[in-house]
């Protein structure tokens, strides 16, 4: 018999930093099938210093609150807010700054650890 994981309120829990001093991240979900890795977690932006990521996996991200202005190396600028969805293909380079704070969940297709 294979189970559900129940995470509960994820947007409730604590999110580590993860780079700089105004970056953070968390994986709350991992699958189990090491053949097709996936996690699924929060990622908050507060006001400071833009950060700028390369993708090594696919991603999908979904602003849940506040606002994100999100760019790629192409030049194209996005201003996002809740309920904006992106991809991140593998290989893109993508900039995320904030005024204020943002929110957002992704689902990425990568093992734990490994953004």
């Amino acid at each position: 018999m294979v189970k559900m994981d129940f995470k509960g309120k994820i947007t409730e829990k604590e999110i580590p930093l993860f780079e700089g001093d105004n970056a953070f991240l968390s994986d709350f979900a991992l699958s189990r099938d090491e053949n097709a890795p996936m996690s699924a977690g929060l990622f908050r932006l507060e006001k400071g210093e833009p950060i700028t990521y390369e993708y090594t996996y696919e991603e999908m991200k979904i602003i849940l609150d506040g606002e994100f202005i999100i760019s790629d190396e192409s030049g194209e600028e996005v201003t996002a807010t809740a309920g904006d969805l992106f991809y991140f293909p593998k290989g893109s380079v993508i900039t995320f700054r904030t005024n204020d704070f943002g929110l957002a969940y992704f689902v990425g297709q990568r093992g734990a650890d490994e953004a």
